[in-house]
């Protein structure tokens, strides 16, 4: 399913800081503008609170065409047969996930650590994620990543890449010159005063720098 959006914007939800109903209105504004990938990341609600959301999340990026990504929640991505799984260092294991949801997407965190990125993808990962490289409000303790990084994982891997962490129009800029495939974000996108413009910001960065 990635080779239909081998590039381009990630967007993660921010339900931490926004309603429901702002995160949804925010949400298909950021979809509408045509986007490459999108992740429900919720460490809030109860479970029931949870899947509720991640089905109206899920109705849009499918009127929208966009991959819907669970993140760190097997038993939900399975439920609601969900596009794909995003999987950090405390989740289940790949070959768990992929049992569990056949050829969907699983996208792997894997920080600063190369090596991590190199197994997940001879485990069966279809995409790998780099972060912090920016100072992030999502995870203000995160490792740090640098772009070097984005060079060397290009050279080492044969599966898309994300980064993660702190990402603005104005410093996405050396990721998209490094090759990144994807540029992952939270707070640049919902806690913009101007969704729509927010995104196309980020989205022109892919027309302008690639």
């Amino acid at each position: 399913m990635l080779t239909q959006n081998p590039a381009g914007l990630y967007a993660i939800t921010d339900c931490s800081t926004n309603s429901t109903t702002d995160l949804l209105k925010k949400s298909e504004l950021i979809l509408n503008t045509g986007i490459a990938l999108f992740q429900y990341r919720n460490k809030t609600e109860d479970k029931t609170q949870k899947k509720e959301l991640a089905l109206q999340l899920q109705a849009l990026c499918q009127r929208y065409k966009t991959p819907f990504i669970v993140n760190d929640d097997l038993d939900l991505a399975a439920s609601i047969d969900a596009d794909g799984i995003h999987l950090g260092k405390n989740d289940i294991d790949i070959s768990t996930a992929r049992k569990s949801i056949g050829k969907k997407i699983i996208g792997v965190s894997c920080y600063n650590d190369i090596e991590r990125a190199i197994v997940a993808e001879k485990c069966g990962a279809d995409y790998v994620a780099f972060g912090s490289f920016f100072p992030s409000a999502t995870k203000p303790d995160a490792v740090k990543a640098d772009v070097e990084l984005i060079i060397h994982s290009k050279n080492k891997l044969n599966i898309p890449v994300v980064a993660i962490g702190g990402i603005t129009p104005e410093n996405g800029k050396e990721l998209i010159k490094a090759k990144v495939d994807y540029l992952a974000v939270i707070n640049g996108l919902y806690s913009a005063n101007e969704t729509v413009i927010a995104t196309q910001r980020y989205k022109n960065l892919f027309k302008n720098y690639v």
